[in-house]
């Protein structure tokens, strides 16, 4: 049975809007309250959006236990994050870890007083670098593509929830993963029912994207501009490759998982697009140049960036 109250924190980001705005037109009569602190650039432009589809706002930050809206709810969405994989490391990681798992920790307290269903909006990232970037790759045209080695959680597929997860995996990916920890604590502890979806790069209508997040939107907005980008380390050719997932087909799975949670309870998988829908950088460049009509000077950087990967 689809729940009667849901409560989405991040609800004013790319993924809670979209998610919220789907759930409440699959099921109009459940009561939806988006949580947001409004942080993000362009989150400020949703609010109206979810009011004119029905669906309640409520501002707030989810660092703070007092700020959250009065309960209960019967399901939380966690889909509040600091989404950059360059976060913390230029600048203090303060608000990366308090939102990142400081935050879910508070999310998961109301789910706990309030006896709410938990589904948490986790990423790929969590896998650790060194074992994807030394699984054995080739070079094609236009891709690195890993090799397929019997025996390895890692194919030509992608990679499955049997990766060995020793190793770092950028202080975001380190943030999520603990997050998940966390919530097998919970439901260990506090009998929590839960869902954990580790999602690929999500692309999609009003993603607001920048260099560090957001890639698909922002390779799409520069070429529509005419704005130069850059192919940024792994020698500068655009071959490192993204599972790419649209956020409709998030949506979808998620309603579904809504509909017969106690199916779904305990599940932690990953939740992509797959290799047909994966795209290089320089794939993607030929896709928006198809599409826009226009081509940007795209220089090449060779210096690697911290915690990226090349597949």
């Amino acid at each position: 049975m689809f729940p009667q109250n849901i409560l989405v924190t991040g609800g004013a980001g790319f993924v809670g809007s979209s998610l919220a705005l789907f759930l409440k037109n699959h099921s109009p009569q459940t009561r939806i309250v988006c949580m947001d602190n409004l942080y993000r650039r362009g989150s400020e432009l949703n609010p109206s959006r979810l009011a004119a589809a029905g669906v309640e706002f409520f501002k707030g930050d989810i660092r703070f236990a007092d700020h959250f809206p009065p309960g209960p709810f019967e399901t939380i969405i966690e889909c509040s994050a600091e989404p950059s994989v360059l976060a913390g490391y230029n600048t203090s990681p303060d608000y990366l870890i308090e939102t990142n798992l400081s935050g879910t920790y508070r999310c998961l307290e109301k789910a706990r007083q309030w006896g709410s269903k938990f589904l948490f909006l986790s990423t790929s990232r969590v896998y650790p670098i060194a074992p994807l970037e030394k699984h054995p790759w080739h070079e094609t045209e236009t891709r690195f593509e890993w090799n397929d080695v019997p025996g390895t959680p890692i194919s030509a597929h992608g990679v499955n929830e049997n990766c060995p997860m020793f190793g770092t995996r950028s202080l975001y990916g380190w943030t999520k993963f603990s997050s998940e920890s966390l919530i097998e604590e919970y439901r260990s502890g506090f009998g929590l029912r839960a869902i954990i979806n580790r999602c690929s790069v999500l692309a999609g209508p009003w993603q607001m994207g920048k260099v560090d997040q957001g890639v698909i939107a922002l390779w799409v907005l520069h070429h529509y501009f005419g704005r130069p980008l850059k192919y940024i380390g792994y020698g500068g050719t655009g071959k490192q490759v993204r599972d790419t997932l649209h956020i409709a087909d998030l949506c979808e799975f998620i309603a579904e998982q809504l509909s017969d949670f106690e199916k779904w309870d305990g599940w932690l998988g990953n939740v992509g697009g797959g290799r047909k829908i994966s795209t290089s950088l320089q794939e993607l460049t030929a896709i928006c140049q198809k599409v826009t009509g226009r081509n940007v000077p795209i220089t090449a950087d060779l210096q690697p960036r911290t915690a990226d990967l090349g597949h």
